[in-house]
């Protein structure tokens, strides 16, 4: 009997809860895909915003993503010292990190999207490929009520 079923059904009519169940089966299949070349959720989340963002300091990455400095430096170190990203003076403020992709790193991108985006048809699996899409702009209307990674920060940055 699986733990969707063993649920009161009054909790498993609320869409928090089903979006809760399937937000779970989603990160857990997603992190079983990237731990097959290595890598961690996270780690997979700051390479493909260095990609998007880059070349970005190491204080704007963490913000669009909303990661502690701390835990930023942490994640930063590890995948530098995989090769898959470098870390180097801004030019144009040395106060600040500049980080950038290594090919490698660009190399590992594309594999762990190719991972990510076969994760995501198998948590998706049962819904045609419309359903797919409906679902998709329904869940990003949700999420853009109250949408923690923006653009900009709180000062329009």
């Amino acid at each position: 009997m699986s733990e969707t079923s063993r649920a009161p059904a009054r909790i498993r009519s609320l869409p928090s809860w089903l979006l809760g169940r399937a937000a779970a089966r989603g990160h857990r299949l997603v992190a079983e895909a990237l731990a097959q070349v290595g890598m961690r959720m996270m780690h997979h989340a700051v390479l493909s915003a260095v990609a998007e963002l880059g070349p970005v300091s190491q204080a704007e990455l963490g913000r669009s993503l909303s990661i502690d400095p701390k835990d930023m430096v942490a994640i930063l170190n590890d995948l530098q010292n995989d090769g898959l990203v470098t870390r180097a003076p801004d030019a144009t403020d040395r106060r600040k990190n500049s980080i950038t992709l290594s090919p490698s790193g660009k190399r590992r991108l594309l594999q762990t999207e190719k991972l990510g985006r076969e994760a995501n048809d198998e948590l998706t699996a049962a819904l045609t490929p419309t359903e797919r899409t409906q679902l998709m702009g329904l869940l990003a209307r949700i999420v853009q009520q109250e949408e923690p990674c923006s653009e900009t920060g709180p000062g329009g940055e």
